[in-house]
């Protein structure tokens, strides 16, 4: 497959853990902690494919009004997996972002993001961003007001200019959103970036989806033709 045909950069909505688990006859949780351990096979697959970027949407902002339990076990996971799995990212040269508030986590669990993304902030051979406690409608009014309160005139504001104050600064937008469990919402992930990204639905669950589905995705990819609102001479 040529490069030019491989997406820089894949967005994923992963879905389905708890419906994969209550299919198997197991908790919620459980659920969760087999999702997140599909990240690291999602991860090692996208370099292989030659993907530049991968970002994954972990934990909305909507998710704190689950159940107690729920949010709980996800800080816990999420915690076990920065230290199990930082380490191995960063010696196959994985830069990791976080995309969203870190105001809401534990402090223990704050201190825990901040070291993983000091330890791998010079690894470039893969960016990936975890979109945690992150919403695309909150994160566009945290910009518009840190915008605002550097005093930019409005007739000087430019997307360029207004992109530097979201959480994905620096970052390209998504050629691809992909989403597993059958769905096909954008669920508040990405929606300034995602304008002109391709989408992509599998029914597979999350913790089901392997290196051949993101293979499949990316040959459909290769497949289409982006316009960016332009008409193409056939």
């Amino acid at each position: 497959m040529s490069s030019s045909s491989v997406p820089q950069h894949i967005a994923i909505i992963m879905d389905g853990n708890g419906r994969w688990a209550r299919s198997r006859g197991l908790s919620r949780h459980e659920g969760h902690r087999a999702g997140t351990e599909n990240i690291r096979r999602i991860v090692e697959a996208a370099v292989q494919e030659g993907v530049s970027y991968l970002t994954v949407y972990a934990f909305s902002t909507e998710n704190w009004s689950r159940p107690e339990g729920e949010v709980s076990g996800l800080l816990t996971i999420l915690g076990e997996r920065l230290v199990n799995e930082t380490p191995i990212l960063h010696e196959q040269g994985v830069r990791i972002r976080h995309l969203g508030s870190a105001e809401e986590l534990p402090p223990d669990l704050q201190a825990g993001v901040a070291a993983a993304l000091e330890l791998t902030r010079h690894n470039d051979r893969l960016v990936l961003s975890v979109a945690w406690n992150y919403g695309g409608r909150a994160e566009i009014l945290r910009a518009v007001r840190c915008m605002l309160g550097t005093g930019v005139a409005p007739e000087a504001v430019t997307e360029e200019q207004f992109s530097s104050y979201l959480y994905t600064a620096g970052l390209p937008d998504p050629d691809m959103i992909v989403r597993t469990a059958g769905e096909m919402r954008l669920s508040n992930f990405l929606i300034w970036q995602a304008a002109y990204a391709e989408y992509w639905s599998t029914p597979v669950y999350w913790p089901d989806f392997g290196p051949e589905h993101l293979h499949q995705a990316i040959v459909e990819y290769g497949r289409r033709t982006r316009r960016f609102g332009a008409v193409l001479e056939e």
